[in-house]
């Protein structure tokens, strides 16, 4: 039963603090463009590496001439 008062302080200590961080983050911004995110990962990242005249070719078909 004596540990409780060591657990009890730890937990909400530990609460406190999560709730801190939350408040922290949200007024830095971090939860204000939530949509960008998921639609990051269907841009093509290697955009400057293609040549920008040229057609993407579908895998094994043949250029055209």
């Amino acid at each position: 039963m004596s540990v409780l008062y060591l657990v009890i302080p730890i937990a909400l200590l530990m609460s406190g603090g999560s709730v801190a961080v939350f408040l922290w983050a949200v007024k830095r911004g971090q939860f204000d463009d939530v949509s960008t995110p998921a639609v990051r990962m269907l841009h093509d990242d290697d955009v400057g590496s293609r040549d920008p005249g040229k057609e993407p070719q579908a895998p094994g078909s043949t250029p055209p001439s």
